[in-house]
């Protein structure tokens, strides 16, 4: 019905919203000219209540504006990528927050561990063990579950480690990135479920304001300008990378930046 009513090679704007960039995909293969817009540059548009009229209204007058800045397309690749990486940032907060619980409880039975996650691995068994420490049978067989719960985190966050760094291995952009100091699989992939091929951008300053790395304006704080999470998590591992690259033996992290 679409294509009765439409034009092959016509643009069609839409929003850069959950499930955009498959449909996009899907009408670029029916030979359509699909452009992205962020929802924050759609936002000032609307002139009435939100309503899906409004909403098509809004996108084509931001379509219209001659410096208007458009989303790349993600290839089905990338957001294989992003959804690693998405899911592996739940798991690794999952864990500080399961590793903070567990420090918790002990507290109150004057046990202490060094704030370090692998003092705590270390300490755990130690805990267990010790039929001296005052912690009951029931408080024993509770702990001894949490522990469990943080080696299967342990686990799966070490299983997509694996895999960030088996498509890092296979991907020729990022075995290039990776011959620079400080850029590991982690970095190397996020650069490419990110960013993509990077021809959006017409020079370096535009990539690194677009990732969040640009110092942050002092002024009156408004929805438009505040960084995604997603943007806030890159540019976090792009200005420390020794907390997102690990050896290449996969043992521990590697402190050079």
């Amino acid at each position: 019905m679409l294509r009765e009513r439409i034009e092959p090679r016509c643009e069609i704007g839409m929003e850069a919203c959950g499930g955009a960039h498959h449909w996009a995909r899907e009408l670029q293969t029916l030979g359509y000219q699909v452009k992205l817009i962020a929802p924050q540059f759609v936002k000032p548009y609307v002139k009435s209540n939100k309503n899906d009229a409004a909403d098509a209204e809004a996108i084509c007058e931001a379509m219209a504006r001659p410096r208007m800045r458009f989303v790349p397309v993600k290839s089905v690749e990338q957001q294989d990528i992003q959804a690693i990486r998405r899911v592996r940032a739940s798991l690794v907060e999952q864990r500080s927050a399961k590793a903070n619980q567990i420090r918790g409880l002990v507290a109150e039975y004057g046990l202490v561990a060094p704030r370090e996650l692998s003092h705590l691995r270390r300490a755990l068994p130690r805990w267990l063990e010790d039929e001296a420490n005052g912690l009951t049978g029931r408080f024993r067989r509770l702990l001894r579950g949490l522990s469990d719960d943080l080696a299967g985190l342990d686990e799966r966050i070490a299983q997509l480690d694996r895999e960030l760094e088996l498509i890092a291995q296979t991907e020729p952009a990022a075995k290039r990135l990776m011959q620079l100091r400080g850029v590991g699989p982690i970095i190397a992939t996020a650069m490419l479920a990110t960013v993509g091929d990077a021809r959006q951008f017409a020079n370096g300053r535009q990539m690194s304001a677009s990732l969040g790395l640009t110092p942050r304006q002092h002024r009156q704080q408004t929805t438009a300008a505040r960084n995604q999470q997603a943007r806030r998590r890159l540019s976090t591992e792009l200005a420390h990378p020794w907390s997102a690259r690990r050896h290449p033996n996969g043992q521990g992290q590697e402190r050079s930046a």
